[in-house]
């Protein structure tokens, strides 16, 4: 979409485009009002279900997910780099499910177990009370750090980028805001401000930044290859001296768990933002390693 007719951007969209996005967005709706009336492990069940078929019909991801695995993977034999990708689809539509079940009346998200001393880690960093960076990647059920975030009483705010269509960002909010998670988006005008402003409030500041996107970014190793990666995290916590930890889902001993280290940057100049950049993708490049079948091997990274 150019910019003339992205909405985020100011454009307005042709007679086509909006016939289109209304259709969607209909049904869309209709999906969502039978999906959140399903039993949670039917919803999940019909999300790994839908991520096969998208697997099987759109050849355009596919081949940009096995491409990407090629070179995130190198030593891999191609039968098994073709199974991590297969994986994913299901993977990321099972988590799509679980997502639209928990729009459902009394339905709770179901929470990761977030280990004692993960759970230290990040208090000790908020003790120190210039606020905390958090970065984090989309991996595994990433929805689910952010409610198990707010559930064990950390004040979070994440910073997310407008959807296409202001209608889907409204659902975004309601699967966020229901579970106590707030969000900035990059499009508000006042956007820096309130970036900064929670972080000087002591608070979290969830960003994730393991995708490419249309801001300013620099040239940082991930998974192996050179990659455009966004800067913004780097310089807002070296301006602010906010600490900084990089949580995702990881392997646990009995299942998936949410784990928090802590990135030091004491020895980061307040304008290297190079350096911190390199570091947190190393981090969050290692976390998708470990889970390699839980990413979004299909998203354009490199």
């Amino acid at each position: 979409m150019t910019a003339r007719r992205d909405v985020r951007l100011g454009g307005r969209w042709t007679r086509g485009q909006r016939a289109k996005n209304a259709a969607l967005y209909a049904a869309i709706r209709v999906a969502l009002a039978i999906a959140t009336r399903l039993p949670p492990a039917v919803a999940r069940a019909l999300g790994r279900g839908a991520g096969a078929l998208a697997h099987l019909v759109l050849p355009g991801p596919r081949r940009i997910a096995r491409a990407n695995v090629a070179r995130a993977l190198p030593a891999l034999e191609p039968a098994a780099r073709r199974d991590i990708v297969r994986r994913a689809y299901r993977e990321l539509g099972g988590h799509l499910g679980d997502a639209v079940a928990s729009l459902g009346p009394g339905r709770d998200v179901a929470l990761l177990p977030f280990p004692e001393r993960d759970r230290r880690t990040l208090d000790d960093a908020r003790a120190e009370g210039r606020g905390v960076l958090f970065v984090s990647a989309h991996l595994g059920p990433w929805e689910r750090v952010a409610a198990t975030l707010v559930a064990a009483g950390v004040p979070l705010t994440t910073v997310a980028r407008e959807s296409y269509d202001p209608r889907l960002t409204s659902l975004y909010d309601r699967l966020r805001g229901a579970r106590g998670v707030r969000s900035i988006y990059r499009g508000d005008p006042h956007a820096p401000v309130r970036l900064v402003r929670t972080l000087r409030r002591g608070e979290v500041l969830g960003v994730p930044m393991d995708l490419k996107s249309r801001v300013p970014s620099v040239i940082a190793d991930f998974l192996g290859a050179p990659a455009p990666t966004p800067v913004g995290p780097a310089r807002i916590a070296l301006r602010t001296r906010a600490a900084v930890v990089v949580g995702t889902v990881a392997p646990g001993p009995s299942g998936l768990v949410l784990a928090v280290r802590r990135i030091p940057t004491s020895d980061v100049a307040s304008d290297d933002v190079a350096t911190l950049t390199a570091r947190l993708n190393r981090e969050i490049s290692a976390r998708i390693l470990a889970l390699p079948h839980a990413w979004v091997w299909m998203h354009e990274r490199w």
